[in-house]
């Protein structure tokens, strides 16, 4: 890892700091309860506990809860690939998710695309270059059963 990877790694990995960050830009994940629990350059992994905050009325984990939890795996992993450089903007243009198992544990994001997101990153070279990267993200119980699977479309613009 660069020493501005490091930095970020530090900071979004201590629970004050994530805690803070996602209070300021995403404080639906505060509320639902989610976090992070695996990061570095090849993979990321998040959860959304089963709880009174991130469920509905059928006794499962809002669908809301769910994607937000899976974007954020990815998002982590693409803002680490980009950390310290402040001239590539990142944005969503595309999100696909299936639902195959009822929710009703705590489900863990897991999203390994690493390679493929900084392989785009790296092809960016111009001013006004765009690239595109869908990553897969893969929501598991506790006993490894899968719940739910995304694709995350990410667009990166140099500025």
């Amino acid at each position: 890892m660069s020493p501005s990877q490091q930095s970020f790694y530090k900071s979004i990995t201590s629970y004050p700091a994530f805690l803070w960050y996602m209070l300021g830009n995403l404080p639906s994940v505060v509320f639902w309860g989610s976090r992070l629990q695996k990061l570095n350059l090849e993979e990321c992994h998040t959860i959304v506990p089963f709880n009174y905050r991130s469920k509905n009325p059928f006794r499962s984990i809002y669908f809301s809860a769910l994607s937000g939890t899976a974007e954020l795996a990815s998002g982590i992993l693409c803002m680490l690939h980009l950390s310290g450089n402040t001239t590539i903007s990142m944005l969503i243009t595309g999100f696909k998710a299936d639902f195959i198992k009822k929710a009703n544990q705590a489900v863990t994001m897991k999203c390994p695309a690493g390679k493929k997101i900084s392989d785009t990153i790296q092809k960016l070279k111009y001013s006004g270059d765009v690239g595109t990267v869908t990553v897969p993200v893969t929501g598991y119980h506790p006993d490894g059963e899968i719940i739910a699977t995304f694709e995350i479309t990410w667009s990166f613009k140099k500025r």
